[in-house]
């Protein structure tokens, strides 16, 4: 399971590399302007619905049930050929309704743009851009399958792709134009928009044709033909429909801050930046947990293995969180030399920067809670358990709406970062109590409970070596050669004082994790 954790950690962390690229080169040519924000809002929209039908669906249902087909050596091909041809119709079916409803789409999305430039570039941008949800869905799939015969190297890869792409176009593009002007265009930056939001659904292509052929080499056969409601796929959907909407849930909340932030000119560009910066320990830690342990305890599970599965459990949960409570930290104390530094150039202003390390500091906050989600849903999945996370999302969503709503009168778009964090707290506290009646394989052993205070202890020491350094290379962060030298400089120091405040206080062992490595 940590070997399988640190491949999707390693293929999630250049991903988000390659993603730092683009977005540093979105924020140069695009900044916080109506053509960023209105592809902003465009790629967000077939994300969204990735996440409500294929990761929501299959990452939760499918993959429990396919686990279970492979450990017994029943048709799991069949079972995967006939999901697939069911996810492909809907979505096809869903890709043909958006082209029609997008208008409607985008006002629900940023209904702020109504009435100005941002909303038909946004419509036009959406309808080329939604495409990208069948390829990337069916990607999905095969991406849980990989992962069920833990396989997981193709499947944490494939998102390279996309970025590359994206990286390359915009390079591409501006390439093209010696001068750096664009004398037939009235605003230079929508020639940057056009080629990123046609680049979109050819990305999705590439990276649905890396994880079949993956699958392809394992031995399976998946072509497109005639969905059959067989009584597996049945069980599927009855599985599937609660972790679908629990993925609604948690899209309504994403979509409710966007909402917000249509209201203030610039905030979509500030959340989206942020969101960013967070994203990278989310996504290297939280979600590479998430995909490797699900499969795993399901395993476990089906062997009747409570103690490896109780054990794998607080494994996780230790590794996540000494991971990524000391990250946000630094994303809190450091925010806006992070910011200034990565994003700070071309139509980025300064207030631009101001603006997104705000943001960061608030999902700072937020972001143990967002990786301990990723910790704890399994252990419900694993047992096709999909209602009560359903249940508590629900409970998380109204808790967003309300501190978004309420709070943007008073402090504007910062209210929908405080509701994103807010909302994922009360997820896991309802997730954490609703542990309790699902065994000892689902509670945290007596090495976590001990380390994780000492954890805390590690990171906050780091904070202050961090917060003293900032103040110190302050000057440093305003000369154009230098700033760079001083951000590598201060990840440095909090890297070396985290590590050595951990062993000073023994919030882990690196012998114990080598050898976890190793599988002993």
């Amino acid at each position: 399971m940590m070997r399988g954790i640190f491949t999707v950690g390693f293929w999630t962390l250049a991903s988000r590399i390659f993603g730092f690229a683009r977005d540093i080169l979105i924020g140069a040519f695009l900044g916080a302007g109506p053509v960023a924000e209105a592809f902003l809002i465009a790629f967000a929209l077939p994300n969204m619905f990735r996440r409500f039908f294929a990761e929501g669906a299959f990452n939760t249902a499918f993959v429990p049930m396919f686990s279970k087909k492979v450990e017994d050596g029943s048709d799991a091909e069949g079972f995967a050929q006939d999901a697939f041809s069911g996810l492909a119709s809907i979505l096809i079916v869903l890709t043909l309704v958006a082209q029609l409803a997008m208008p409607w789409l985008v006002l629900a999305m940023a209904g702020g743009f109504a009435g100005d430039e941002r909303f038909p570039l946004t419509v036009d941008y959406g309808r080329i851009a939604f495409v990208y949800i069948l390829f990337i869905s069916l990607a999905a799939l095969f991406s849980g399958m990989l992962n069920a015969t833990g396989r997981f190297a193709a499947a944490a890869a494939a998102p390279v792709l996309l970025n590359i792409i994206l990286v390359g176009v915009l390079l591409g593009v501006s390439w093209s134009v010696p001068d750096g002007k664009m004398t037939t265009l009235v605003d230079p930056a929508e020639a940057y928009g056009r080629a990123l939001i046609w680049a979109v659904p050819v990305a999705g292509i590439a990276q649905m044709a890396l994880v079949w052929f993956a699958v392809y080499r394992e031995g399976y056969r998946i072509n497109l033909r005639l969905p059959r409601l067989t009584p597996d796929m049945r069980k599927l959907a009855l599985i599937a429909l609660p972790a679908m909407l629990a993925g609604g849930v948690v899209q309504v909340n994403l979509l409710v801050g966007r909402f917000v932030a249509s209201y203030f000119e610039g905030a979509i560009a500030w959340l989206y930046y942020a969101d960013r910066l967070y994203q990278l320990p989310l996504g290297v830690v939280g979600i590479a947990i998430g995909i490797v342990l699900l499969p795993d305890l399901s395993r476990r599970l089906r062997a009747g293995d409570d103690a490896g599965g109780r054990f794998a459990f607080s494994r996780a949960g230790e590794l996540s969180m000494a991971l990524t409570i000391p990250a946000a930290v630094a994303l809190a104390v450091i925010s806006v030399p992070l910011v200034s530094v990565l994003f700070e150039r071309g139509e980025f202003t300064s207030d631009d920067t101001a603006a997104t390390a705000l943001a960061l500091t608030v999902y700072a906050f937020g972001l143990p809670a967002f990786v301990l989600q990723k910790v704890l849903q399994p252990v419900y999945f694993a047992r096709e358990d999909t209602r009560r996370p359903f249940h508590y999302a629900l409970v998380a969503m109204f808790v967003n709406a309300l501190v978004a709503i309420g709070l943007s009168v008073f402090i504007g778009f910062l209210g929908a970062a405080i509701a994103t964090t807010a909302a994922a707290w009360v997820m896991v506290g309802l997730l954490s109590r609703g542990r309790r009646g699902l065994g000892d394989v689902a509670q945290f052993d007596d090495r976590f409970r001990t380390r994780i205070w000492r954890i805390c202890a590690a990171s906050v020491a780091m904070g202050i070596v961090l917060f003293a350094s900032a103040l110190m290379l302050g000057p440093f962060f305003g000369e154009p050669g230098l700033r760079y030298v001083a951000l590598a400089l201060l990840v440095a120091l909090g890297l070396v004082s985290y590590f050595g405040f951990a062993r000073l206080f023994g919030a882990f062992n690196l012998r114990e994790l080598r050898g976890t490595m190793r599988g002993h």
